[in-house]
């Protein structure tokens, strides 16, 4: 417990909420939706078969299948409408490839996010250390992204001749007893497929999801930095300027006092002169 509880305190728990570890949450809940939905499913549908002779009549067959789809495996008994005999009919097709396939996928995908997920939060640092991690993650990623799209577009046709097979309509086409005119087949109840249905839209979701990521684990690696440019700088007023301004400028008050001002030395000369011409210099003398 002391080593999970030092892991969880030293936990950089902050990258879930930037993209690269955003997405990644996103990519595994994604994951389990789509394997879930698609490998817990079972589906029934139900037909029914009236004979002419209504003692022979089947109005209650009830057929069920489940992943994988290995439809030519299930069979069920129809009524041949002949002396109470019945005849055993399989379905047609083997769709499990492509369903196993893209659960495949999912369960690999959740792994890997877990996995991604761990080392982002406990050992980011060794992560980043030497740029390896993040080139890992990107060709991982990569793969990923090209798995769900071929197991996505795959399923989405397999799912599409699941329903197919499964089709009621279809299915009463292979008994014996419903090309005699005399009888008659219908359809009771069609199979709910809005879970497989969910499972494809889970499917291509991963698939956006994944190529999204690949450009927050791209960012990562720096390999883009090199070819980032700075943005360039403001052009700032050089300093000679304001002063080859100020060198240029004159105070024009200054310019037009300079020509009243008279020197100091012709000021003292006039001032000896009022002296020697006998001008009074003192109240003393005066009295």
């Amino acid at each position: 417990m002391n080593v999970v509880n030092q892991l969880v305190a030293q936990g950089q728990f902050r990258v879930l909420k930037v993209p690269l570890g955003f997405i990644k949450v996103l990519e595994w809940f994604f994951a389990i939706f789509a394997f879930s939905t698609c490998g817990s499913y079972s589906g029934m549908f139900k037909m029914a078969v009236e004979c002419r002779n209504r003692t022979e009549s089947n109005l209650g067959i009830e057929v069920e299948f489940e992943y994988p789809f290995r439809l030519h495996q299930v069979y069920f008994d129809a009524p041949k409408c002949k002396d109470r005999d019945l005849e055993r009919i399989f379905l047609v097709g083997d769709y499990s490839s492509s369903a196993e396939f893209f659960v495949t996928i999912g369960v690999f995908a959740f792994l890997y996010s877990t996995t991604a997920l761990s080392i982002y939060i406990f050992f980011y640092e060794k992560y980043k250390e030497n740029n390896k991690g993040p080139l890992i993650d990107l060709a991982v990623t990569a793969v990923f992204a090209f798995m769900w799209l071929v197991s996505s577009a795959a399923w989405a046709k397999g799912l599409s001749d699941v329903k197919t097979a499964t089709d009621p309509d279809e299915v009463l086409t292979l008994i014996t007893a419903c090309d005699e005119k005399e009888n008659t087949c219908k359809e009771v109840h069609d199979p709910v497929m809005s879970g497989l249905n969910t499972s494809v839209a889970f499917g291509f979701i991963n698939l956006v999801l994944w190529i999204g990521n690949l450009w927050f684990v791209f960012k990562e690696t720096g390999i883009i930095a090199p070819f980032m440019r700075a943005p360039p700088p403001q052009a700032k007023p050089a300093a000679d300027a304001y002063g080859q301004q100020g060198a240029y400028e004159q105070d024009p008050y200054a310019s037009n006092q300079g020509g009243y001002q008279p020197e100091y030395n012709q000021e003292a000369e006039y001032g000896q002169g009022y002296v020697q011409q006998g001008a009074p210099t003192s109240f003393s003398n005066q009295m």
